[in-house]
């Protein structure tokens, strides 16, 4: 069964909306503990139109399980991750046009600083995963600038319309699994899912983590945040892969 990371972003984006102290993203990261949560994921941006260093600060302090902080390569914010040491850091790409996090990041393309910057991490003692897409050259070159793990950005099967598009994404998905898997990499899933699309994700051999947010904070919004997580928590064990995959 793949264990359940809940992003609290959300949270924060209301409080903002009315620059205020509610609702409390960490009094939401302690509720999601309680529910179930295997991890707790926030993302400090340059643009702090969210989460803010308080809330960094107070839940590197509180949070009792995983603490996953997703983040850009931009050089504070990797001073600050080197400072507070989170459990995990995800290195994810950032517009400041884009509402949430679209697309993975360019390995590739960056590689000589992003494996400067996996070796910061490393050197504080984070272990360090990459957003991306399920695409082999990234998956290969995520593995080799050093990464501990990576998270597969599953928006094309989320965004997916037609059965067979449904089939096609998940063909790619299943496909990006085994790549990162033969490369030594933990794999870990995000992106779009939801109660109703997340039972055919949850199936796929070899996914070990899956982080999810907007989802479950909006259904927070009329029954809690904890019985939001445990009803996750339950299809993501419902529909867990039968056979183990070595």
């Amino acid at each position: 069964m793949s264990l359940l990371g809940v992003n609290i972003d959300h949270v924060a984006t209301v409080r903002q909306a009315r620059a205020t102290d509610e609702p409390d993203p960490v009094w939401a990261a302690v509720e999601a503990e309680l529910g179930g949560a295997d991890g707790i994921t926030f993302h400090l941006r340059e643009d702090r139109r969210h989460i803010i260093d308080r809330d960094a600060r107070l839940l590197r302090q509180t949070v009792a399980v995983k603490l996953n902080m997703e983040m850009a390569i931009a050089s504070e914010i990797v001073d600050i991750a080197c400072e507070l040491a989170p459990t995990q850091a995800s290195l994810v790409p950032e517009r400041r046009e884009e509402l949430t996090t679209e697309g993975g990041l360019d390995v590739c393309g960056h590689r000589d600083r992003i494996k400067e910057v996996v070796s910061r991490l490393h050197d504080a003692g984070v272990i360090v995963s990459a957003f991306i897409e399920p695409l082999a050259e990234q998956i290969d070159a995520s593995a080799a600038v050093g990464f501990d793990a990576i998270e597969l950005w599953t928006g094309g099967y989320a965004h997916a319309e037609t059965a067979a598009q449904i089939e096609d994404a998940l063909a790619i998905l299943t496909r990006g699994v085994q790549i990162g898997r033969d490369a030594g990499l933990e794999v870990h899933g995000g992106h779009g899912l939801t109660y109703r699309n997340v039972a055919l994700v949850a199936a796929v051999h070899g996914f070990s983590e899956f982080n999810i947010g907007h989802s479950i904070v909006s259904r927070a919004m009329f029954v809690g945040i904890r019985e939001a997580v445990r009803s996750m928590k339950q299809l993501l064990e419902r529909h867990a892969p039968s056979e183990v995959l070595v």
